[in-house]
């Protein structure tokens, strides 16, 4: 069975991090991944990850792609990928890809996804939001993309940032649909444990 092949945009948003796990979680899973990195998110790397951030994500993908490379094989619908995750992706790059604005390799490749009728997931990071963003974020959505706001899940009572992070990224795979679920789920209280939560 040929692997997977996931095109994972990385814009300039705070929250690069999720750009690493998603990366750790598609080698995991075997997939092949082709990784595009906006300018801005090279610094957001470097600040918020550490100096080797950049070079771990790249290390982690299967093909690394120019910003600027329109030439690029992701450029082109007649290249078949399984999807793209954008992990954060910014208000600036859900703003070209919501008009159509295929300006960067980035753009281009999610602008891709769209017309071949593929899952494009975005997981779109900033707050409080404007009436643009949100308006942007309704085109995308009724264009075929997948808005996915980091938010963390709460009930499945996360120990950590990173345990906040994988289960975000963990969201975003799931939700190309090219394996079984890898995201921790809800599980309904049992009856005793239910007892228990009432009577604190």
């Amino acid at each position: 069975m040929t692997a997977p092949r996931v095109v994972l945009g990385v814009a300039g948003a705070s929250g690069a991090a999720l750009g690493l796990s998603v990366a750790r979680r598609l080698v995991g899973l075997g997939a092949e991944i082709d990784l595009v990195i906006s300018t801005a998110a090279e610094r957001t790397l470097a600040e918020e990850c550490g100096p080797e951030a950049l070079n771990t994500l790249q290390t982690l993908a299967t093909r690394c792609h120019s910003l600027s490379n329109m030439g690029a094989s992701i450029a082109s619908g007649s290249v078949p990928v399984s999807g793209m995750i954008v992990a954060p992706c910014s208000m600036r790059s859900l703003a070209a890809i919501a008009q159509g604005l295929d300006d960067n390799l980035l753009t281009r490749a999610a602008g891709v996804q769209l017309k071949e009728r593929r899952r494009l997931v975005l997981v779109t990071r900033e707050a409080p939001l404007t009436l643009a963003h949100l308006r942007n974020m309704t085109a995308a959505t009724e264009l075929g993309a997948i808005i996915l706001p980091p938010v963390p899940a709460f009930y499945l009572k996360p120990n950590s940032i990173s345990d906040i992070v994988d289960q975000i990224a963990a969201r975003a795979i799931d939700l190309l649909a090219i394996t079984t679920p890898v995201a921790r789920q809800w599980a309904e209280p049992t009856e005793e444990n239910h007892s228990a939560i009432n009577q604190n």
